[in-house]
Protein backbone atom coordinates (compact mmCIF):
# COMPACT_ATOMS: atom_id res chain seq x y z
CA UNK A 1 0.00 0.00 0.00
CA UNK A 2 2.92 2.53 1.24
CA UNK A 3 4.44 1.62 -2.20
CA UNK A 4 1.07 2.25 -4.41
CA UNK A 5 0.90 5.79 -2.14
CA UNK A 6 4.61 6.79 -3.16
CA UNK A 7 4.38 6.18 -6.85
CA UNK A 8 1.02 7.60 -6.89
CA UNK A 9 2.34 10.71 -5.54
CA UNK A 10 5.31 10.70 -8.09
CA UNK A 11 3.41 10.11 -11.03
CA UNK A 12 1.21 13.69 -9.90
CA UNK A 13 4.51 15.64 -9.03
CA UNK A 14 5.67 14.46 -12.50
CA UNK A 15 2.52 15.39 -14.46
CA UNK A 16 2.40 18.88 -12.88
CA UNK A 17 6.28 19.89 -13.49
CA UNK A 18 5.62 18.70 -16.97
CA UNK A 19 2.30 20.99 -17.39
CA UNK A 20 4.53 23.56 -15.83
CA UNK A 21 7.14 23.63 -18.31
CA UNK A 22 5.19 23.25 -21.72
CA UNK A 23 3.47 26.59 -20.18
CA UNK A 24 6.95 28.56 -19.61
CA UNK A 25 7.74 31.13 -22.53
CA UNK A 26 10.82 29.88 -24.47
CA UNK A 27 13.56 31.29 -23.66
CA UNK A 28 15.77 32.78 -26.48
CA UNK A 29 19.25 34.72 -26.43
CA UNK A 30 18.92 38.77 -27.03
CA UNK A 31 20.81 39.25 -30.82
CA UNK A 32 23.86 40.60 -30.53
CA UNK A 33 24.85 43.70 -32.86
CA UNK A 34 26.84 42.37 -36.15
CA UNK A 35 30.74 43.51 -35.53
CA UNK A 36 32.31 45.23 -38.35
CA UNK A 37 35.77 46.56 -38.00
CA UNK A 38 37.41 49.34 -40.02
CA UNK A 39 40.78 48.41 -40.70
CA UNK A 40 42.63 51.16 -42.11
CA UNK A 41 44.62 54.03 -41.35
CA UNK A 42 44.62 57.89 -40.65
CA UNK A 43 41.50 58.09 -43.26
CA UNK A 44 39.80 55.48 -40.96
CA UNK A 45 41.38 56.59 -37.83
CA UNK A 46 39.71 60.39 -38.10
CA UNK A 47 42.79 62.17 -37.71
CA UNK A 48 42.11 66.06 -37.23
CA UNK A 49 38.50 64.94 -35.96
CA UNK A 50 36.01 64.58 -33.04
CA UNK A 51 35.77 60.60 -32.51
CA UNK A 52 31.90 61.02 -33.85
CA UNK A 53 32.88 62.48 -36.83
CA UNK A 54 35.35 59.63 -37.75
CA UNK A 55 34.18 57.19 -40.31
CA UNK A 56 33.55 54.58 -38.05
CA UNK A 57 31.71 56.62 -35.88
CA UNK A 58 29.04 58.23 -38.97
CA UNK A 59 29.54 54.86 -41.25
CA UNK A 60 27.69 53.29 -37.57
CA UNK A 61 24.79 55.85 -37.22
CA UNK A 62 24.25 55.68 -41.21
CA UNK A 63 23.88 51.87 -40.70
CA UNK A 64 21.56 52.47 -37.63
CA UNK A 65 19.81 54.86 -38.96
CA UNK A 66 18.88 52.32 -42.11
CA UNK A 67 17.46 50.10 -39.29
CA UNK A 68 20.83 48.05 -38.96
CA UNK A 69 21.99 46.39 -35.36
CA UNK A 70 25.54 47.23 -35.67
CA UNK A 71 28.78 48.29 -34.10
CA UNK A 72 31.55 49.56 -36.57
CA UNK A 73 34.61 49.18 -34.41
CA UNK A 74 37.80 51.87 -35.53
CA UNK A 75 40.77 49.73 -36.57
CA UNK A 76 42.54 52.89 -38.13
CA UNK A 77 45.89 54.09 -37.16
CA UNK A 78 47.69 56.77 -38.50
CA UNK A 79 50.25 56.25 -40.62
CA UNK A 80 49.87 52.79 -41.09
CA UNK A 81 51.38 51.06 -44.11
CA UNK A 82 49.80 47.98 -45.53
CA UNK A 83 52.92 46.33 -44.02
CA UNK A 84 52.58 47.85 -40.38
CA UNK A 85 48.54 46.80 -40.66
CA UNK A 86 49.73 43.74 -41.40
CA UNK A 87 52.07 43.17 -38.67
CA UNK A 88 48.96 43.82 -35.96
CA UNK A 89 46.45 42.29 -37.82
CA UNK A 90 45.60 39.56 -35.43
CA UNK A 91 45.69 41.99 -32.44
CA UNK A 92 43.27 44.44 -33.68
CA UNK A 93 40.50 41.78 -34.51
CA UNK A 94 38.27 41.35 -31.72
CA UNK A 95 37.06 37.96 -31.32
CA UNK A 96 33.44 38.73 -32.47
CA UNK A 97 34.31 40.63 -35.75
CA UNK A 98 32.27 39.23 -38.16
CA UNK A 99 33.49 41.72 -40.73
CA UNK A 100 35.88 43.48 -42.28
CA UNK A 101 36.35 46.94 -44.39
CA UNK A 102 40.04 47.28 -45.02
CA UNK A 103 40.94 50.51 -46.30
CA UNK A 104 44.71 50.67 -46.80
CA UNK A 105 47.28 51.89 -49.64
CA UNK A 106 47.24 55.55 -48.95
CA UNK A 107 50.74 56.03 -46.83
CA UNK A 108 52.33 53.05 -48.70
CA UNK A 109 51.69 55.64 -52.38
CA UNK A 110 53.03 58.79 -50.27
CA UNK A 111 56.13 57.07 -49.21
CA UNK A 112 56.05 56.13 -53.12
CA UNK A 113 56.25 52.13 -52.17
CA UNK A 114 56.45 49.55 -55.36
CA UNK A 115 52.72 48.86 -55.68
CA UNK A 116 53.38 45.23 -56.27
CA UNK A 117 54.52 45.43 -52.85
CA UNK A 118 51.45 47.01 -51.62
CA UNK A 119 49.49 44.37 -53.76
CA UNK A 120 51.26 41.44 -52.32
CA UNK A 121 50.52 42.67 -48.37
CA UNK A 122 47.08 43.47 -49.09
CA UNK A 123 46.71 40.18 -50.55
CA UNK A 124 48.30 38.38 -47.43
CA UNK A 125 45.64 40.41 -45.09
CA UNK A 126 42.99 39.53 -47.35
CA UNK A 127 43.42 35.68 -47.11
CA UNK A 128 44.40 36.39 -43.66
CA UNK A 129 40.95 37.38 -43.23
CA UNK A 130 39.02 34.65 -45.47
CA UNK A 131 40.96 31.99 -43.47
CA UNK A 132 38.87 33.48 -40.61
CA UNK A 133 35.52 33.46 -42.33
CA UNK A 134 35.40 36.69 -42.27
CA UNK A 135 33.65 38.70 -45.35
CA UNK A 136 35.47 41.63 -46.64
CA UNK A 137 35.09 44.85 -48.30
CA UNK A 138 38.28 46.22 -50.23
CA UNK A 139 38.04 49.96 -50.12
CA UNK A 140 40.26 51.70 -52.90
CA UNK A 141 42.96 54.39 -52.61
CA UNK A 142 44.31 56.85 -55.84
CA UNK A 143 48.39 57.57 -55.53
CA UNK A 144 48.97 61.29 -56.04
CA UNK A 145 49.66 62.25 -59.61
CA UNK A 146 52.79 63.87 -58.97
CA UNK A 147 54.22 59.97 -59.03
CA UNK A 148 54.06 59.65 -61.99
CA UNK A 149 51.32 57.99 -65.00
CA UNK A 150 53.05 54.81 -64.59
CA UNK A 151 52.84 54.91 -60.71
CA UNK A 152 49.52 55.96 -61.02
CA UNK A 153 48.15 53.25 -62.83
CA UNK A 154 49.89 50.68 -61.65
CA UNK A 155 48.82 51.33 -57.80
CA UNK A 156 45.02 51.91 -59.18
CA UNK A 157 45.12 48.64 -60.65
CA UNK A 158 46.12 46.97 -57.54
CA UNK A 159 42.38 46.97 -55.82
CA UNK A 160 40.04 45.88 -58.66
CA UNK A 161 42.82 42.85 -59.14
CA UNK A 162 42.40 41.93 -55.93
CA UNK A 163 39.23 41.64 -55.32
CA UNK A 164 38.07 39.82 -58.55
CA UNK A 165 41.22 37.48 -57.21
CA UNK A 166 39.55 36.90 -53.96
CA UNK A 167 36.00 37.49 -54.95
CA UNK A 168 35.40 39.83 -51.97
CA UNK A 169 33.41 43.32 -52.79
CA UNK A 170 35.04 46.61 -54.01
CA UNK A 171 34.39 50.31 -53.23
CA UNK A 172 37.06 51.42 -55.84
CA UNK A 173 38.11 54.96 -54.56
CA UNK A 174 37.48 55.81 -51.06
CA UNK A 175 37.82 59.17 -51.62
CA UNK A 176 35.84 59.61 -54.31
CA UNK A 177 33.78 62.84 -54.40
CA UNK A 178 35.82 63.90 -51.86
CA UNK A 179 39.36 64.03 -52.67
CA UNK A 180 40.43 67.69 -54.19
CA UNK A 181 37.16 69.43 -52.85
CA UNK A 182 38.59 72.04 -50.66
CA UNK A 183 34.74 72.32 -49.16
CA UNK A 184 35.35 68.64 -47.77
CA UNK A 185 38.63 68.21 -47.16
CA UNK A 186 40.87 69.50 -44.13
CA UNK A 187 43.73 72.47 -44.56
CA UNK A 188 46.17 69.95 -44.90
CA UNK A 189 44.30 68.59 -48.33
CA UNK A 190 44.53 64.83 -47.24
CA UNK A 191 42.26 64.54 -44.86
CA UNK A 192 38.51 64.58 -45.35
CA UNK A 193 36.64 66.81 -42.69
CA UNK A 194 33.35 65.95 -41.17
CA UNK A 195 31.26 66.97 -44.15
CA UNK A 196 34.04 65.25 -46.00
CA UNK A 197 33.48 61.62 -44.30
CA UNK A 198 29.71 62.01 -44.18
CA UNK A 199 30.16 62.23 -47.79
CA UNK A 200 32.12 58.85 -48.04
CA UNK A 201 29.88 57.12 -46.10
CA UNK A 202 26.72 58.04 -48.36
CA UNK A 203 29.17 56.59 -51.05
CA UNK A 204 30.50 53.52 -49.86
CA UNK A 205 26.79 52.19 -47.54
CA UNK A 206 25.28 50.31 -50.28
CA UNK A 207 28.99 48.06 -50.48
CA UNK A 208 28.50 47.98 -46.79
CA UNK A 209 25.42 46.52 -46.59
CA UNK A 210 26.22 43.99 -49.39
CA UNK A 211 28.69 43.46 -46.64
CA UNK A 212 25.86 42.92 -43.99
CA UNK A 213 24.52 40.26 -46.49
CA UNK A 214 27.04 38.44 -47.20
CA UNK A 215 27.33 37.99 -43.06
CA UNK A 216 23.24 37.33 -43.03
CA UNK A 217 23.75 34.71 -45.61
CA UNK A 218 26.23 32.75 -43.45
CA UNK A 219 24.00 32.40 -40.51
Amino acid sequence: MMKRAVMRVFTTITACLALAATSLPAFSAEPRPLVIVALGDSLTAGLGLPQEASFPAQLESALKARGQDVTVVDAGVSGDTSVAALKRLDWALPENADAVIVELGGNDALQGLPPAETKAVLAKIIEKLQSKGLPVLLAGMEAPRNMGKEYVDDFAAIFPALATRYDILLYPFFLDGVALDDGLMQADGIHPNGKGVARIVEGILPKVEALIAEVEAKE
